[in-house]
């Protein structure tokens, strides 16, 4: 997130209200590199979904086993935020980027190279671990350099850039897997990753307070009671949503459809998502955070509805669209909330935030795999809309009890 080369400490950023709501906003070169960091992320987070039945193919390996690359991927990317997270704090945002950017782009490789689902395993997680550093970065940098008052503005356009990442991801991946390669599928985020580590040599460094000892913003981060219910909520929407996302596309591909026909009706999850984050922008102040949030708690209920009833390319579609929907408005809000609680240790409370989630996220997706496995569809999107319910509760009455 921050690209200063040098390990001088800078003053601590003066707080969000001395700045106040008439600040410049972010420079437009400054968040297009953010918005690339995180778009590259969540692309090689995503591109796996729609191979997943067309590489066990190829390797000669059940389901089962090639989820664990996507799992594996999920759970090293929520256990690498804290670890990111306090190096962010300690040496910089940008300079951590630029070392994980690197690291990420060497795991992809290794996944192009996988000669088995062994290696490819490891490789898949190794990229999760790497590319855990650039989504929590650039909100991070965000809450560093834009008031809070009007920070969720341009959260709301990092959450497009990821939502984009999303959607490209499976759209390319599903095409490439079958008309050319799967392996050609992980080059590309590799090579963005290479480009990005040049790049973000241009992107300031924001002003950060000299760091302490070493475990000190867990401290500070952990004695918070808010930052535990908000990291409660974060787990059970990476469960919720992000878990059983993955298997729209193996649900689709169950019923005949082809790789390519499951990524393009995968990637509408990041359409539904971009047109929303565009509504959330200009909703940002009219709208409390409680409105927009029990909005997306609504239309995410909704979506895996849909699912529950049919694995049909249609409702499939409406699942796609509205889950992308629900996310930019219950999501983008609870993190924005979470960039408020530590301000003293933004960069540690936004990883400890992703932690909750993508952990989340992996435990969802491995309990689902079985399931999927014997095409129990119904009964796990119906399981996905109950818990919507007290996922959409308990992020609602936080929000409106929190205050700063």
């Amino acid at each position: 997130m921050d690209t200063a080369d040098s390990p001088r400490t800078t003053p601590a950023p003066p707080p969000a209200a001395a700045i106040g709501p008439a600040a410049p906003p972010m420079p437009a070169a400054s968040l297009r590199l953010l918005r690339a960091a995180g778009f590259v992320s969540n692309f090689d987070r995503f591109c796996i979904t729609p191979m997943l039945l067309l590489i066990g193919s190829r390797l000669g390996v059940p389901l089962t086993t090639v989820m664990l690359a996507a799992s594996g991927y999920f759970l090293a990317y929520g256990l690498m935020q804290p670890v990111w997270g306090l190096a962010s704090d300690r040496l910089g945002r940008v300079r951590v980027m630029r070392i994980s950017l690197t690291g990420a782009a060497v795991a992809a490789l290794c996944s192009v190279i996988a000669p088995g689902a062994t290696v490819l395993i490891v490789a898949r997680v190794a990229a999760g671990a790497f590319f855990a550093a650039s989504i929590a970065a650039s909100i991070t940098y965000v809450g560093d350099t834009v008031p809070a008052a009007v920070r969720q503005r341009p959260l709301s356009e990092l959450m497009t850039a990821f939502a984009l990442g999303t959607a490209v991801a499976t759209v390319v991946a599903g095409a490439l897997a079958h008309y050319i390669s799967w392996r050609l599928v992980f080059a590309l985020p590799g090579l963005i990753a290479a480009y990005l580590v040049v790049a973000l040599r241009r992107l300031p460094e924001p002003p950060r307070a000299a760091p302490g000892a070493l475990l000190a913003p867990f401290k500070v981060v952990l004695s918070s009671r808010w930052q535990w219910y908000v990291m409660a909520v974060a787990m059970l929407e990476g469960a919720v949503l992000l878990g059983f996302l993955t298997y729209i596309a193996p649900a689709l591909e169950a019923q005949g459809a082809s790789a390519t026909l499951a990524g393009a009706v995968s990637a509408l999850y990041g359409v539904g998502s971009m047109a929303a984050a565009q509504m959330v922008k200009r909703l940002v102040g009219r709208w409390t955070p409680v409105r927009l949030i029990v909005v997306g708690g609504a239309q995410m209920a909704v979506a895996f509805g849909f699912a529950a009833a049919s694995r049909s390319v249609p409702a499939l579609v409406g699942c796609a669209l509205l889950l992308g929907g629900g996310w930019s408005f219950m999501h983008s809000t609870i993190q924005s909330w979470a960039t408020t609680l530590a301000p003293a240790a933004r960069a540690t409370g936004v990883a400890m935030f992703g932690v909750a989630l993508y952990v989340g996220s992996a435990l969802a997706s491995a309990f689902a795999a079985g399931p999927a496995e014997h095409h129990a569809y119904r009964g796990m999107f119906l399981t996905a809309a109950v818990l919507t319910v007290p996922l959409t509760v308990a992020a609602a009455v936080g929000r409106a009890r929190y205050r700063s």
